[in-house]
């Protein structure tokens, strides 16, 4: 996660310093509270969960139950204490409304 946060980190001051202003994706917000939320959910309430307010919206994926629907996937990292963590939060987006229809969690490690 330090490399990916270190690379984003790059990105947005190479785009703050060219002016190009990125905005968040639709959801992002509710990608970072729900991740916190899986996180807790697997570990239980601990102070040591941190969640980054980055946000990176991945490729669609279309809707097993309707070809012509498609999900927004958003990728959110976490950490608690020593161990990270890449979520992927899948939403079912109408106009403003952001419904979630899955989520991923998987341990960022090299075993």
């Amino acid at each position: 996660m330090k490399k990916a946060l270190a690379r984003t980190t790059a990105c947005l001051a190479l785009c703050a310093a060219a002016g190009i202003a990125g905005a968040a994706p639709q959801c992002s917000g509710e990608a970072v509270s729900r991740a916190k939320k899986l996180l807790t959910f697997h570990f239980g309430e601990d102070d040591r969960i941190r969640i980054s307010p980055e946000v990176k919206e991945l490729p669609p994926i279309r809707n097993p139950a309707n070809k012509k629907q498609q999900f927004k996937v958003l990728e959110v990292w976490g950490s608690i204490y020593k161990g990270e963590y890449r979520m992927r939060l899948i939403y079912f987006v109408s106009g403003n409304d952001c419904t979630l229809m899955g989520q991923e969690i998987l341990e960022y490690a090299n075993l």
